[in-house]
């Protein structure tokens, strides 16, 4: 039977992605929760405003900071590459 798992330091980020991981890194967690309530609290003035699709729209972004967020705070505790770390 093969072990198809992928091991630590097998297989390398590229640049783009490093860069991209270097710049969202020093972007605080709070950053990304603060957005998501920015568009949860967007969508509702929007709703209020009876711009139903637009609020749909902006409070549809609320999932996606979140996500963001977690994908920061990981690449911050455990770095993008296995290789890299010591």
């Amino acid at each position: 039977m093969s072990d198809y798992r992928v091991q630590a330091g097998d297989i390398h980020e590229d640049q783009v992605t490093s860069l991209m991981e270097s710049y969202s890194a020093k972007l605080p967690s709070s950053f990304f929760l603060g957005a998501s309530f920015a568009s949860i609290i967007g969508s509702l003035i929007l709703k209020t405003q009876g711009k139903d699709e637009n609020a749909l729209f902006v409070g549809q972004w609320a999932a996606p900071f979140l996500l963001l967020g977690i994908y920061n705070k990981m690449v911050k505790q455990h770095g993008s590459d296995a290789e890299t770390r010591d």
